[in-house]
């Protein structure tokens, strides 16, 4: 098909889409034959909706009800629907904000460069995300019955849409934004850097994907060079004024939980122990908040790795530091550790661990050549005679007899098995070799 003059790409498309979405209702088109601004009314997020049934049950998740924002009609009993544009991005509005809306076809269509045809079916309104009326990722929900609205948000669509300036307010509005939604006017936007493209939620969560920025204010750009790649991805905001519409930067040390993805950042963070001690002098490793290059930092009140089906590798290329303010507890059946050297107590200790199944077998020979000679002693007489009887040596006889007591002690702990398995001296869960 030859290409026809006029308008291309989106335009193109979006111009025959509507002439042929009205011209297939016989002509009568509208003033609303393209995008168009629209109020949400309600919007469908569960079964609990008055209308779930009717607009498609779970098919219709996301649907809104709105109302034309230019025209607004508080006795509608029935209000029109749109139904979200992207399947795959859920970023549904508030009620009370404005969304863009669009007509679009809810059956199949075959597209010839810049025109549609029609395969059967008909339209539908879809929208697209809400209108920054606020410029803020807390809600942009704006009040068309002026008198709702906190002073310095009674501004009208109009003016906010021809570039008059508007704020949220540091105080908590009166507008109705959803059943569960709670305004919080301590909510703050990020800062942007150039270059940067930053997701943000409404409650303090967001990901930038920015880079170094020299000679600005962020925590990140001490080291390496403009441009180097860094991604944050932040989940609560921390501490912060309650003046909601001052943009914030990340900050690790404050932020509730933190993922850090660096390339020749250092970030300084306050990590909650640093003590090295266990490292011989040369080998210890760089303060956390002081290395710079590529790392990836969690921080959080609490961290937790689970595999429910197969193992959890912990490799490094040098060291793997376990540093605990309290202590390091392992609570498994089985610990077993492959190394050339284990040091205990401090580095380098210099008494080396006993083996127990020699040191035992040992203990047992000489027990044995003890009782024999003890035996022996204890019942020892002299060659002197006393009116004809023999004489004791009462003081040696009673000391053996001392120690083969001792010594019949001590061949009971030592066991009798030669595998050792009744023997009390040694331990039946750490080995060595």
């Amino acid at each position: 098909m030859a290409r026809s003059s006029g308008n291309y790409g989106y335009s193109s498309l979006n111009q025959n889409q509507n002439s042929n979405l009205f011209s297939a209702n016989g002509g009568n088109a509208s003033s609303q034959n393209s995008i168009f601004s629209v109020r949400v009314i309600s919007i469908v997020l569960d079964e609990n909706h008055p209308r779930f049934k009717e607009l498609g049950g779970w098919n219709a998740l996301g649907a809104i009800e709105y109302d034309i924002a230019s025209n607004p009609n508080y006795s509608s009993y029935v209000y029109p629907v749109a139904y979200p544009l992207f399947p795959n991005l859920k970023n549904f509005p508030l009620i009370n904000e404005v969304v863009l809306a669009l007509p679009a076809f809810s059956s199949a269509v075959e597209l010839y460069e810049d025109n549609i045809n029609i395969l059967g079916g008909e339209s539908k309104t879809y929208y697209v995300n809400s209108i920054s009326v606020w410029n803020h990722p807390h809600h942009n929900g704006y009040s068309f019955k002026i008198s709702q609205a906190p002073p310095s948000q009674n501004k009208s669509y109009n003016q906010v849409e021809a570039g008059s300036t508007s704020n949220v307010s540091n105080t908590s509005s009166i507008i109705f934004l959803g059943k569960t939604f709670n305004e919080r006017a301590n909510i703050h936007p990020i800062l942007p850097f150039e270059g940067d493209i930053i997701y943000e939620g409404r409650w303090g969560n967001s990901i930038r994907l920015g880079s170094t920025v020299k000679n600005r204010p962020n925590n990140w750009s001490s080291t390496g060079s403009n441009g180097d790649p860094i991604t944050i991805i932040r989940n609560g905001q921390g501490n912060q004024t309650n003046d909601g519409s001052i943009p914030i930067i990340e900050n690790i040390n404050n932020d509730d939980t933190s993922i850090y993805l660096t390339s020749t950042q250092s970030v300084p963070i306050e990590v909650s122990s640093t003590s090295y001690v266990s490292y011989i002098s040369g080998s210890t490793p760089i303060s956390p908040s002081k290395y710079a290059g590529s790392q990836i930092i969690l921080s959080s009140g609490r961290l937790v790795f689970n595999t429910y089906e197969d193992h959890l590798l912990l490799t490094s290329a040098k060291s793997i530091n376990l540093n605990s303010l309290e202590s390091v507890n392992i609570d498994t059946p089985t610990v077993a550790i492959q190394a050339n050297k284990i040091y205990l107590g401090k580095n380098e200790a210099e008494e080396p661990l006993m083996l127990g199944t020699q040191t035992i077998n040992l203990l047992k020979t000489l027990v044995e050549s003890l009782t024999t000679f003890m035996t022996i002693t204890s019942t020892a007489t002299t060659n002197i005679c006393v009116q004809g009887t023999p004489a004791t040596l009462p003081t040696v006889n009673s000391a053996a007899q001392n120690v083969l007591d001792d010594l019949f002690n001590l061949t009971k702990a030592l066991g009798s098995d030669p595998s050792l398995k009744d023997c009390k001296l040694i331990s039946k869960r750490n080995y060595t070799v």
